[in-house]
């Protein structure tokens, strides 16, 4: 299966009524083990390079090259998009070394400069063939910046994606970032007057913080792509943490990630199962 762009990815889904599962990569492991979990799961995913990624590995260029290698071996639909990008620059970048889809997060900006500096790189992307996604109302705990009381309104959403065109939108309804624990509140009836005012898909940032329950009844108010990260990163690190307490002389890395990896692909099957609606 190649590497699908995704538009088409999210549409697919959206139309079965279900979401799309977006999981973050920080090393080659993980995205070797969410391909992994999809196929397990005979589902599409999108595999997601955040900046903070790109931080981590002293450039785009490695981490995506190696993303879109593991990407276009699949056997299902895999995505792969720019998440959380606040640099025009870097988000060209991304774009042109193949990316289908970027995140432009402008959200920390006033409205009006959110506005145009989003409709600006959302039109350079689509003369690009590239899908954009943006952010309205920050959802909190990213980098500790943003208040978590803060929500999305439904007129104000509605206006944004017509000022700047772009094709889905991260909105705020009580998630929050970095969650290590599940329990998380959202506003489904918040969700449900976006998904009506908002004729794009909708997407939840800060997944890892919701119990299972209730992103299968986000999906069912309107959500259409779930963006978890720290949740399987928690779930790799246990499986790491218990193979070196296992055997504390153990030196061959093979040895302790080829287990973490195996258990979020296992993980990644079992969400993808929870978000289908």
């Amino acid at each position: 299966m190649p590497l699908t762009p995704t538009a088409e990815v999210v549409a697919a889904e959206s139309a079965a009524g279900a979401a799309t599962g977006a999981f973050n990569v920080i090393q080659l492991e993980h995205a070797q083990a969410i391909v992994a979990g999809a196929e397990q799961a005979g589902r599409p995913v999108i595999l997601q390079i955040s900046e903070n990624c790109v931080r981590y590995h002293g450039g785009l260029e490695p981490i995506c090259a190696a993303t879109l290698a593991v990407a276009r071996a699949a056997t299902v639909p895999v995505a792969v998009h720019a998440d959380h990008v606040t640099s025009e620059e870097l988000a060209r970048e991304a774009v042109e070394l193949g990316v289908g889809s970027v995140m432009f997060d402008a959200s920390a900006l006033p409205y009006e400069e959110n506005v145009a500096t989003t409709a600006e790189i959302t039109r350079w992307c689509h003369e690009r063939g590239v899908w954009v996604e943006a952010e309205l109302g920050e959802v909190g705990g990213k980098d500790g910046v943003h208040a978590p009381g803060v929500r999305t309104d439904p007129a104000e959403a509605a206006e944004f994606v017509s000022a700047t065109g772009v094709d889905a939108l991260a909105v705020a309804v009580g998630s929050s970032h970095a969650m290590t624990t599940r329990d998380a509140k959202l506003d489904f009836d918040l969700i449900t007057r976006l998904h009506e005012a908002v004729p794009v898909p909708l997407v939840l940032h800060g997944s890892s913080g919701v119990p299972d329950a209730d992103l299968t009844r986000a999906v069912r108010a309107g959500m259409r792509k779930i963006n978890i990260a720290t949740h399987l990163n928690a779930v790799f690190t246990d499986i790491v943490r218990a193979r070196l307490a296992e055997n504390p002389k153990l030196v061959d890395t093979r040895k302790y990630l080829g287990p973490a990896r195996d258990a979020v692909a296992a993980e990644v099957a079992r969400l993808l199962g929870v978000l289908s609606g």
